[in-house]
């Protein structure tokens, strides 16, 4: 059913009973131990997707072993990106960049946003390899979270384009059994306020869904977007502290 706002409800319930949701307890560890097994590299107990990916990385614990797997994974920026339970207890040799509180937000009751809320003279089309150009500088103007050449490996990416200047996006990133990311989530200034986030998001929650899987996403605690993630049927499910470390030789 769609509502006058172009809002679907009603989507069927698509496995909850098959999949495994303590997955996203450690989501960044359990992605690259298993769905994204082929982007990590992997050093005792720690994995990382490729620098050409991205800088996430994850470990089961904040045990010393842990660390001193990461160092040899920090590549030579020397910088990681973490998902923590609690607050990162770094060791002699490293120091945080940056922190933060994430919220974990899953989606079990999507309401979804039709394309047909787009403005005349825009076109939302899946995103290639000829646009990984646009989508660097569109990520690197708006901060939605790490974003490089080879983040569009992790799954499918949209845009909304005003002739041929990409103006929105959205994607996916990590990915468990039964669970997938909408990740990237980012508007350029000059369009801010005409919706294409929700309709962006929509179009990959469609795909996700369309697997038997959840959506989920994570975004600062604070970021004002959280409304939107409501609006389209996402409810918080946990918190994690964010530690962008740095290794210090």
């Amino acid at each position: 059913m769609q509502s006058k706002e172009g809002i679907s409800e009603g989507v069927a319930d698509f496995g909850k009973s098959a999949v495994n949701e303590a997955l996203l307890d450690n989501p960044i560890w359990n992605a690259l131990r298993s769905e994204h097994q082929g982007h990590a590299e992997t050093h005792g107990d720690a994995s990382r997707y490729r620098p050409a990916i991205g800088p996430l990385a994850g470990t089961p614990d904040q045990l010393l072993s842990s660390y001193d797997a990461l160092r040899s994974l920090a590549g030579p920026d020397g910088t990681l990106a973490l998902f923590f339970p609690d607050p990162p207890a770094l060791p002699a040799g490293w120091s945080l960049f940056r922190g933060g509180v994430l919220t974990q937000m899953i989606c079990r009751s999507p309401k979804l946003i039709e394309a047909e809320a787009l403005e005349r003279g825009t076109v939302l089309r899946r995103l290639g390899t000829a646009d990984v150009k646009a989508m660097v500088e569109l990520a690197t103007l708006t901060e939605p979270g790490p974003f490089r050449e080879g983040t569009i490996e992790l799954g499918n990416f949209y845009g909304v384009l005003h002739g041929e200047r990409l103006m929105a996006m959205a994607g996916q990133r990590m990915r468990v059994p039964g669970f997938v990311e909408v990740s990237a989530v980012c508007t350029h200034p000059d369009a801010r306020g005409r919706g294409y986030a929700g309709v962006l998001m929509s179009r990959v929650m469609r795909d996700i869904i369309s697997e038997r899987a959840t959506p989920f996403l994570h975004a600062f605690s604070d970021n004002p977007a959280v409304s939107l993630y409501s609006k389209l049927g996402f409810v918080q499910r946990r918190t994690f502290q964010l530690a962008v470390i740095k290794r210090e030789d």
